[in-house]
């Protein structure tokens, strides 16, 4: 890569490193994962990737000689390969339990294999790379969320325009891909996706039909910000209940889709409980679905799904950044009420967002956020906010307030 990012988890990696064994770095490929890992690299470390398939024989064959090593920290890249290492990086670790010996780093997320829950359990540390944020691309810190949370953006200004959010979505996270013209970017995506099927799914799961799993992809892309409804998504593929989700769980184990779990911690009954399913990358999830980025606009739906799919990605990266301070939700009732993005603090403080494509808002578009105040925050401080493509933040009073998109990575 040309242009070197600075990457928001950087502190949180090499903080990790003093006080943990074992650290994995896990996120999609391309995302980047590599590029952290080795800015780490000195005198003092080993570097060894298991896409050479020298080092990955090795390390299937004769672990113990792998990981043996004289340096003060050794990284592996592509843990997932050769899952065997972990029992023997366990021995390794109990035997010697200086922090800062081993950087694993995954294209899948090998959190959800047994093996890591019961032989790593106590001496590893996960962090999750995503794409790159807008604020990284900026070269802004990630203090979107405590500006909100303390009320730090009243009376603020922030240029924003439709179409340079449009923009920033179309062209997605993936760093190899930023700087490709819209033609390229969208063969990148196409090799991108081929590449996962033909060789990373199989890692993760016996994929039979990679026809079905192709069209799977392109469904749930225009399934994302939707609650799952497997039934419906079935009714377009010749695929068993039980088939589609095992292959959608492969595909989240891959960091291709992620769930936004419901807000529940509460008594009233109406409240909704399944997940909403969103894509990982705007750019792959606009390439799945043949989107045009000079006319997205003109259509209210995809439109809705692209800024909705995009500000979730850069709220899930700014709260991948912040050490466990902030949790993510959506909120659901059979009243219809719905809120896009609840954030809740570690102090019970309570976020709630939600996303308009439009320059304009009126007091009607409180309404959801208005009622889960005064109906379930019960005490709790509460804010509600609207994410809109206009330039000003807005008080509507009551701790309501429209908020320019582009807050998201302007410095606050």
């Amino acid at each position: 890569m040309s242009t070197f990012y600075k990457r928001w988890q950087t502190e949180l990696l090499i903080n990790a490193l003093k006080y943990r064994r074992i650290v994995i770095l896990s996120g999609a490929r391309q995302c980047g994962k590599t590029t952290l890992s080795r800015s780490l690299i000195s005198d003092q470390t080993t570097y060894r990737t298991l896409d050479d398939e020298r080092f990955l024989l090795a390390a299937q064959n004769d672990s113990h000689s792998f990981l043996d090593h004289d340096k003060s920290l050794m990284i592996i890249d592509e843990i997932q390969r050769a899952p065997g290492l972990l029992q023997t990086l366990k021995m390794v670790v109990d035997g010697n339990p200086r922090p800062g010996q081993f950087l694993l780093t995954g294209s899948s997320n090998i959190k959800t294999l047994p093996t890591v829950t019961e032989s790593l359990a106590g001496r590893v540390r996960n962090l999750r790379l995503r794409g790159l944020a807008q604020g990284e691309i900026e070269g802004t810190p990630p203090n979107f969320l405590s500006a909100i949370f303390e009320k730090k953006i009243q009376g603020k200004q922030f240029p924003c325009d439709q179409k340079d959010v449009i923009k920033r979505a179309f062209r997605g996270g993936y760093p190899e891909a930023l700087s490709l013209d819209p033609k390229e970017r969208k063969t990148w995506y196409k090799d991108y996706v081929f590449t996962l099927l033909d060789r990373d799914l199989k890692e993760v799961t016996n994929i039979r039909r990679q026809d079905s799993m192709r069209s799977l992809i392109s469904i749930l892309a225009a399934w994302s910000g939707k609650f799952m409804d497997i039934t419906h998504i079935g009714s377009h593929l010749s695929l068993s209940r039980a088939t589609i989700e095992s292959y959608t769980n492969a595909l989240e184990i891959l960091f291709l889709v992620e769930y936004v779990k419901p807000w529940i911690k509460t008594d009233y009954d109406r409240v909704g409980k399944s997940p909403k399913l969103y894509m990982t990358d705007c750019g792959l999830m606009a390439s799945l679905l043949g989107w045009k980025q000079e006319s997205i606009h003109l259509n209210s739906d995809p439109l809705g799904k692209l800024i909705e799919t995009f500000v979730f990605t850069e709220l899930a990266t700014h709260i991948d950044s912040s050490e466990g301070e902030y949790e993510l939700f959506q909120y659901r009732d059979k009243q219809k009420r719905e809120i896009d993005f609840l954030i809740e603090r570690d102090d019970g403080s309570i976020v709630g967002i939600e996303v308009k494509a439009g320059s304009s808002i009126g007091l009607n578009l409180f309404w959801s956020l208005r009622w889960f105040q005064e109906n379930l925050a019960k005490g709790r401080p509460f804010t509600g906010i609207i994410l809109y493509t206009g330039e000003e933040v807005l008080s509507f009073g009551n701790n309501m307030f429209a908020v320019p998109i582009s807050a998201l990575w302007h410095k606050l």
